[in-house]
């Protein structure tokens, strides 16, 4: 997982790779198939492990307990000590060469299949009274997933997470 978070598909090399996860290029294919799938896999189990945040998140009774958990979950997550900063899902391959075009629609699915599901949440917070009738929860769900976008930039955790409580202290009211 570490050497897509760091370099990206296309830049993950298979000799990067096998390394880390100390194999042979010949057991990488025979277990994997390509690195596309090798990619696939590390999402999903990315998906499943760091990033589970999400899901639990999603299950908290208020949309700003949701938006609370969403946005210490993306702090913690993007800013692991001995990881590099960044979120896979953002920047695992935000731009591609033609043969990396499948890798890269994977990915932006993906955020965009997040981005639905809290804005799904803030819309049922909006139909609870709990957020006010004329919030957007589309522009609200993308709002609190950009600051995955810092963390791949480089900026630390105290900043991102002061980044987080702002947001917090802006969250419209009912």
């Amino acid at each position: 997982m570490l050497v897509f978070r760091e370099h990206g598909y296309e830049g993950a090399s298979t000799a990067g790779l096998t390394k880390a996860m100390g194999i042979s290029t010949t057991s990488m294919y025979a277990a994997f198939g390509n690195k596309e799938e090798l990619f696939r896999k590390v999402l999903k189990r990315c998906t499943e492990g760091p990033s589970a945040y999400l899901a639990r998140a999603l299950e908290e009774p208020t949309g700003l307990g949701a938006a609370t958990a969403i946005l210490a979950g993306v702090v913690r997550t993007t800013t692991r000590p001995a990881h590099p900063n960044g979120c896979l899902g953002v920047q695992g391959a935000l731009s591609t060469s033609d043969s990396g075009q499948d890798v890269r629609d994977l990915l932006v699915a993906w955020r965009a299949d997040g981005c639905s599901c809290i804005r799904e949440r803030f819309q049922r917070a909006v139909g609870d009274g709990d957020l006010p009738a004329q919030t957007d929860p589309g522009l609200l769900a993308r709002y609190v997933t950009t600051i995955a976008v810092q963390a791949a930039s480089g900026v630390g955790r105290d900043e991102l997470q002061e980044l987080a409580d702002a947001a917090l202290r802006n969250w419209p009211l009912s």
